[in-house]
């Protein structure tokens, strides 16, 4: 009998104090079939220690992490749903706070794709030197003071809650002059730049009011997502991504995830049903916009359509992989106004209405990875050679019972 959101969302808040349980308990496997919670990782009882200027420091291990481990024989995987944020800066808006907050409400995880250069105020732009582009410039612009001063302050709240810190890098180039053409060592430099503005906003801000960020980014970072898309295969021939473990850059359809050839996870924006068209659209609000509107400031008479399209949207891919092979939904989003701010209430109504459904997880891109690392590499294998809306056959107990 299937449960409602009070009811499953209850249990979760139950069995992990807050944190969407993403993966079974530790112990004896539970029973095929059923839906499991684990506890969360406590962080590490030691006094944080400042790093370099005091912007950062170690915090020990992140709160709110799930526990992963190997799915029982036959048993039904979880629906994973990755919401991730491009840029991920706050501004009077205030979308990275409303966004928090529907986190709180499906007691989930989501992963944040930090700017660097959205912790550089503009009047310091000239320490960004993008690669084949005049220092100081940026395709995205340069945030106010008062909304640098905010992002910084939402980052460390973010990661507390047990929210992911990954990057879009800084300057957010794209097309035939962009960082499809950048090198693996000018992609090196751009991330070290975004490593360097996050880990000195003290220094660069002159802000005194705001603790430090409690992690070491350095450390922290293990995935990204490049500007417009492009440029991903030199960004995986990087030294700097080697140590990573995944990287969102491309575009696929509802499968079960696959590694590069340097081990990275590929995990990409996702082909979903556009109810009212022809084809199928990136789940991502910026592709949705455009095929709607071409603008971001389209006709105020079909912003009620365009906000029901989109929230049907995310709605079909949904229900297209909870009713046949569970492939992990990926949504990428922007905190951004687009058509009056249709998207975001569009993305805020589907989630809330995802979380009607049991066996329904909410997580980052780091609790995905680390549950696809926690599995039997047979039962990955299983679940990958799963098409698109197609259920195992013979039912999921005979189809992973065996594996």
């Amino acid at each position: 009998m299937a449960m409602g959101r009070r009811a499953f969302l209850g249990a979760a808040v139950g069995a992990a104090a807050g944190a969407l349980a993403a993966c079974s308990s530790e112990g004896a496997p539970s029973p095929a079939g059923t839906s499991t919670t684990s506890p969360v990782t406590p962080p590490a009882a030691r006094a944080p220690e400042p790093i370099g200027d005091g912007s950062t420091r170690d915090s020990g291990p992140q709160p709110r992490q799930p526990v992963a481990q190997r799915l029982a024989p036959g048993e039904v995987p979880p629906q994973f749903v990755v919401l991730s944020w491009d840029g991920a800066g706050e501004t009077a808006a205030k979308l990275f706070t409303r966004f928090r907050g529907v986190a709180q409400d499906v007691h989930g995880s989501m992963t944040f794709f930090l700017s660097g250069i959205y912790t550089l105020p503009e009047s310091k732009r000239k320490l960004y030197a993008p690669p084949q582009h005049p220092v100081g410039s940026s395709a995205i612009g340069f945030l106010s003071d008062s909304s640098v001063h905010a992002t910084i302050e939402q980052v460390g709240l973010a990661w507390t809650e047990g929210h992911e810190i990954g990057t879009h890098f800084n300057g957010h180039f794209c097309g035939p002059t962009g960082v499809q053409r950048w090198s693996p060592a000018e992609w090196n430099s751009e991330i070290d730049q975004a490593i360097g503005f996050v880990s000195n906003w003290r220094t660069n801000t002159g802000f005194t009011d705001l603790p430090p960020l409690p992690f070491d980014y350095r450390r922290e970072l293990i995935g990204g997502r490049t500007p417009c898309l492009e440029g991903g295969a030199n960004l995986r021939r990087a030294k700097r991504v080697q140590g990573w473990k995944y990287d969102s850059s491309g575009t696929g359809t509802q499968v079960w995830p696959s590694r590069f050839a340097n081990g990275l996870w590929n995990l990409p924006m996702q082909q979903i049903p556009f109810p009212g068209h022809t084809f199928e659209v990136l789940s991502m609000d910026y592709n949705m916009m455009y095929n709607q509107s071409k603008t971001p400031n389209g006709d105020p008479g079909m912003r009620a359509t365009w906000g029901s399209q989109a929230k049907e949207s995310f709605l079909a891919g949904f229900r297209r992989a909870y009713g046949s092979n569970r492939a992990p939904l990926i949504i990428g989003n922007h905190f951004e106004r687009w058509n009056g701010g249709i998207y975001m209430d569009a993305v805020a109504a589907a989630v809330t209405a995802m979380a009607d459904h049991p066996d329904v997880r909410f997580v980052s891109f780091r609790q995905l990875v680390a549950w696809l690392e926690a599995q039997d590499p047979a039962v990955l294998r299983r679940l990958r050679s799963l098409p698109v809306g197609h259920q195992p056959k013979g039912g999921w107990a005979e189809y992973l019972g065996a594996a």
